[in-house]
């Protein structure tokens, strides 16, 4: 058996640790899947403060769009103001009521700003409202969903693959 020097441990166990580094940046760097593009409005008929339910990025995954009325972080349109998000509280999963310019979830009372990315200020959620960026056709008006920045409740990953 041959004996190891502490510099070829050090060496060794250097190289294995960069190695694993490396996988494992890999592993979370890797491309994700893409999300559908999905038309979910048309600006000419988005009222202020009246919520507009779809799905996405799949069918039982609510979401909400709304027109603030005033602009907001991530907002489209000639304002600004038209934001969307996932419609599940980030705490446990309860489907969201948009009331009063806020997100609120009936369950246990957590509270979203959506002019501030669905930043969560009151109740037991801890983590803000997975926002779905939009794009709007200056053509037709038409309001398109092309993905989900944060993680939906309830799931290891947004796409089923």
């Amino acid at each position: 058996m041959m004996a190891l020097t502490r510099r070829q441990f050090v060496k060794a166990s250097a190289s294995g640790l960069a190695a694993l580094g490396l996988a494992r940046a890999g592993f979370w760097f890797a491309p994700s899947l893409p999300y559908a593009s999905v038309k979910v409005a048309n600006l000419a008929n988005l009222e202020v403060g009246k919520p507009v339910y779809f799905s996405y990025p799949d069918a039982r995954s609510q979401a909400v769009l709304v027109k603030l009325g005033t602009r907001a972080i991530g907002g489209v349109g000639p304002d600004r103001d038209v934001v969307a998000f996932s419609a599940s509280c980030t705490h446990m999963g309860c489907p969201l009521q948009f009331k009063n310019g806020r997100f609120v979830c009936p369950c246990h009372y957590s509270m979203f700003d959506p002019a501030k990315n669905g930043e969560v200020y009151q109740g037991l959620a801890t983590e803000f409202l997975p926002q779905i960026p939009l794009e709007v056709v200056p053509q037709s008006g038409d309001v398109f969903a092309k993905g989900v920045e944060g993680l939906i409740w309830g799931r290891v990953s947004n796409l089923l693959g």
